[in-house]
């Protein structure tokens, strides 16, 4: 009995060191402690507010992080937090926000029916299609603006205030402060900074189940693997494809000309006759137009089951995901769900039994942290089943499949 007491006292010394103290002060630009500010790791369960002084304490453990200090009436500040062994002492010092975030469209905003669409737009963008968007709630969803441009197609989104989501699926309140959303036609670019909170102290059996089926696939999950190097043990299989456009679809200048000569056809034609061999320019350009509906580009696979040096590349022991045109990443220990079959516009594909995402890198590589994200998320564009996996399906940094949450 006491050598396993003994065991397990070292178990829990050991978890101890292993956590380093970040503790310090946040004062106003006057030297003034300001009590209530918000302090916490970006995108972790790990957070805390300040004290009477101005203090405040936190652990986590060896890694890359930011830090977010806010509070309100202040601008928001981020530090990079790279603690390796000592603990860290630091004093933060806030400005104040003197600037008004685009006041001329908060004043002109009107909750109309617009206003509700450009909403809903946001949310299935956003929180995304599946399941557990279903179960995520914006709690105060009137703080949240929007600017449309017919000419670009292209919706931004900014709120005034951080928003706050119930995420009733996964068991979390998140303060999420939205830097940027920008959806054009069906790409969509969005970052900000997250705090996570459990709903209950206790973290039920239905939330944990929901969290790992989330992680399960997911591209923290990829990423993790890979720098593990265990993805066929965990159900990953990854190939390489390279995209060019049809040859058999033509450039997009005939297909404008073509629409141009239809336009100005005083009588009435027939789009979707066949024509095998165009015997006039109107044939021509109704074949154009035909034509016009194939597939803009097309994919040819070139390799599969990549190996690591294919993927992933080494600078002073920091490993970067690094790889030419584009990667396949099938998932093969789930199925696809119903919502992603179905697609956006109700036509329903057919289930391949696997979840398949494409990415392509954007910046010639991406710096992979030990967390398993990318220190810019911006530096890859998903396709695929990570695409329809939006916000509502994304875990903290700090999350283990097992273990205390």
């Amino acid at each position: 009995m006491k050598k396993g007491l003994f065991l397990f006292l070292l178990f829990v010394n050991a978890i101890s060191f292993s956590q380093i103290l970040i503790k310090g002060n946040v004062f106003s630009k006057t030297n003034e402690p300001l009590e209530g500010a918000s302090v916490y790791f970006n995108n972790t369960t790990t957070g805390t507010i300040t004290n009477s002084q101005g203090e405040f304490e936190l652990k986590i453990k060896e890694g890359n992080y930011t830090l977010v200090i806010s509070f309100l009436g202040y601008k928001t500040k981020q530090l990079l937090i790279t603690p390796q062994k000592k603990d860290v002492n630091i004093n933060i010092k806030l400005e104040e926000d003197s600037s008004i975030l685009n006041e001329v469209v908060i004043k002109k905003t009107v909750y109309d029916k617009n206003w509700e669409y450009n909403l809903a737009r946001f949310k299935q963008a956003f929180l995304g299609r599946t399941k557990l968007a279903e179960t995520c709630k914006i709690i105060n969803e009137k703080d949240i603006y929007f600017e449309y441009s017919p000419k670009k197609n292209t919706l931004t989104a900014f709120a005034k205030k951080p928003l706050r989501i119930k995420h009733q699926g996964l068991g979390y309140i998140i303060t999420y402060d939205l830097v940027d959303f920008t959806l054009k036609g069906q790409q969509l670019f969005f970052s900000g900074l997250a705090r996570y909170k459990n709903l209950k102290k206790k973290v039920t059996r239905r939330w944990k189940q929901n969290r790992l089926e989330a992680y399960n696939g997911s591209q923290m999950h990829f990423l993790r693997s890979l720098t593990s190097k265990n993805l066929e043990e965990t159900g990953f299989v990854v190939n390489q494809f390279k995209r060019v456009l049809n040859p058999d679809r033509p450039f997009e200048e005939k297909i404008n000309f073509a629409r141009e000569f239809i336009k100005l056809y005083n009588k009435p034609i027939h789009l979707s006759r066949n024509i095998s061999y165009p015997k006039t320019t109107l044939d021509s350009m109704i074949v154009t137009l035909q034509k016009a509906k194939l597939p803009k580009y097309q994919d040819y696979l070139y390799k599969t089951n990549l190996s690591y040096h294919n993927m992933i590349t080494y600078n002073n022991n920091i490993p970067y995901l690094n790889f030419k045109n584009y990667l396949m990443v099938i998932y093969t220990k789930e199925p696809e769900e119903e919502n992603y079959l179905i697609g956006m516009f109700g036509k329903r594909k057919k289930a391949s039994g696997v979840q398949t995402s494409n990415i392509v890198l954007l910046e010639g590589n991406a710096q992979i942290d030990k967390s398993g994200i990318l220190i810019n998320p911006n530096a890859v564009f998903n396709e695929g089943y990570w695409g329809f996996e939006a916000f509502a399906n994304m875990l903290p940094l700090d999350y283990k499949i097992s273990g205390k949450e």
